[in-house]
């Protein structure tokens, strides 16, 4: 029978059957090795975190444009007004002190912000 291995952050990897692991494997790249168990660096969690804001993030920024232009286009100052607040918002979705302030991957998880991100992909 092949042995299975986890490989953790920063390479080191264990017997999969003889290591204790979180269930949940969103944040699998933050996973740290510390004798037979393993725990998410929350450091680590946070920037995976991040970056999957700024994957979500980016086609709404695109779809935001199109918005933003066709107000433009009709001189609409209040739709302007409102897409520039809304990309605003896209744009400083990453640097939210919900992230920060997380101090476990379930606050991380609760620091998705559906209002300007929909649906969360950690639900």
């Amino acid at each position: 029978m092949a042995t299975t291995y986890i490989v953790d952050k920063d390479g080191n990897q264990a017997d999969a059957s003889a290591v204790t692991m979180p269930a949940d494997r969103h944040f699998r790249g933050a996973w740290s090795l510390s004798g037979s168990v393993i725990s998410e660096d929350m450091d680590a969690a946070k920037e995976i975190f991040k970056d999957k804001v700024r994957e979500v993030r980016a086609p709404l920024l695109d779809a935001e444009d199109v918005v933003y232009m066709k107000a433009l286009e009709a001189d609409d100052a209040d739709a302007k007004a409102a897409s520039v607040t809304k990309k605003a918002a896209l744009r400083d979705a990453p640097a939210a002190s919900a992230i920060n302030a997380a101090s476990d991957i379930a606050g991380l998880k609760a620091a998705w912000d559906t209002s300007v991100l929909g649906d969360s992909p950690y639900a």
